[in-house]
């Protein structure tokens, strides 16, 4: 178990972080910042294996232990860990609760959790419990309860959660959030985002391997199909808003002088993913006869304190090509991800004409992508795989609270549950709670402020 003395001061340290709301630094009495540090891994599937291969590129991070109880994972992993020269971590596997044995050891310093949605409060509040930074997959929670225990759990303990939301490290989106720190954009009115992602071969395969095309899911189902389908099964609603809105919440400085307030949500009919088993495994397969509850189309509008509204656009049952479809409104001007366009008042070279964003992005490129964009050239997704693990490696290595907290966790994932509210109500508008408990109205940014994280 975690030293009294270590597990007091990263209780401490977080709850005086969380009181004074500064950017995060090194605080007062702080032991100095670990030339080490080591880590476990719940969860060493696709995406876990992908943040170990992250973690394998620096020379100041010991992988300590990893928990799965799936026997390919494991080796899977430890394959890539001894093959980049590095000794076998001890794998806890026996069973869904195996962590759980992982966590008593004194000799970890965070945790990396990238399991299927429904664990990763319970695996993220034992991690808290446990005296360690916890650093969760998205989205972090399913339910509203979740969202609370997530907040309760950090403060009753102290010990730092962060949601690894790698969009916000996105490049476009970083230099966006640059342009309207500097008043680029006037007052922000607006934003726009979402998941609109054809992800059909992601929730069904042939049950042997990821892309492997069929229409199975569920037992006989791999990988994502295993588990992740289910959700399109039992739920309607914005099942994964936290990629579109991550960005934006930093955009509108949510729970940070400003928050969000309330939804409504309205969802299409159910047809795509239907379709989709019937094209691929005949309208005699059995699981054409699933009803599925998600809606094809799932848009969901949000109410900000300080006057700003949101649309968020979750289309994963449709064919279509990838977009997060950002969009950033003030008074001053608009920018689109989608064919990557700007439009800036006294800015643009002509009155009501797009111009391309590709000129703004060099002027205004974020200090973390001038100083680590060769670096970040291994990662996945475009390179935001490295800044959203290494934001996680430098706040544990350093002991500060992350800079996207338990409470972004608590409300970006909330508004999934919410937005289900919403719809089975018949489109209703529903409260969004404050997780800050009213530290929103005088909490500062902390996010992307600097090049260091």
């Amino acid at each position: 178990m975690q030293t009294p003395t270590r597990r007091q001061f990263i209780r401490t340290a977080a709850i005086t972080g969380a009181a004074t709301s500064v950017f995060p630094t090194i605080l007062t009495g702080a032991k100095p910042p670990e030339s080490k540090v080591r880590l476990a891994f719940i969860g060493v599937g696709s995406r876990g294996r992908s943040h170990v291969s992250q973690a394998l590129f620096r020379d100041d991070v010991e992988i300590i232990a990893i928990s799965d109880p799936d026997p390919d994972a494991i080796s899977r992993t430890n394959a890539m860990i001894t093959k980049a020269g590095r000794k076998a971590p001890v794998a806890y596997t026996k069973g869904d609760e195996s962590f759980r044995d992982m966590l008593k050891r004194d000799d970890i310093d965070g945790v990396v959790i990238a399991t299927p949605w429904e664990w990763h409060v319970p695996m993220a509040v034992a991690t808290m419990q446990a005296g360690k930074y916890a650093g969760v997959e998205v989205s972090a929670t399913v339910t509203l309860k979740e969202s609370w225990d997530l907040v309760n759990a950090f403060e009753k303990t102290g010990s730092p959660c962060m949601i690894l939301e790698n969009v916000c490290y996105r490049r476009d989106v970083l230099a966006v959030l640059n342009m309207i720190r500097k008043g680029m954009f006037g007052e922000m009115t607006y934003a726009h985002c979402g998941y609109q992602h054809d992800l059909r071969n992601i929730k069904f395969n042939d049950g042997k391997s990821i892309g492997g095309v069929g229409a199975e899911f569920g037992a006989k189902g791999y990988s994502e199909a295993h588990w992740r389908t289910q959700h399109s099964v039992d739920r309607n609603g914005d099942l994964y808003p936290t990629h579109g809105l991550g960005p934006v919440a930093h955009w509108l400085n949510i729970n940070r002088g400003n928050q969000f307030v309330r939804l409504t949500s309205m969802a299409t009919k159910s047809r795509g993913l239907h379709k989709y088993v019937v094209d691929h495994g005949g309208e005699n397969h059995p699981n054409a006869k699933v009803n599925f509850k998600l809606g094809d189309v799932v848009t969901t509008m949000i109410e900000c304190a300080n006057g700003e509204n949101i649309v968020i656009i979750h289309d994963t049952n449709s064919p279509r090509p990838y977009s997060l479809g950002f969009r950033a409104q003030g008074t001053q001007g608009i920018w689109m991800d989608d064919n990557d366009m700007i439009y800036l008042e006294g800015t643009s070279s002509k009155p009501h004409q797009w111009e391309p964003f590709a000129t703004y992005q060099e002027q205004y490129d974020h200090p973390l992508w001038k100083r680590h964009a060769q670096t970040a050239e291994n990662a996945g997704h475009g390179g935001i795989d490295f800044f959203v693990l290494r934001a996680f490696i430098e706040s544990v290595k350093s002991k500060t609270a992350p800079p996207i907290d338990v409470y972004d966790a608590a409300v970006w994932s909330a508004i999934s549950p919410l937005s289900e509210e919403s719809i089975a109500k018949g489109s209703k508008a529903v409260d969004i709670p404050d997780f800050t408990r009213g530290k929103w109205k005088t909490n500062k940014p902390i996010f992307g402020l600097t090049d260091v994280y």
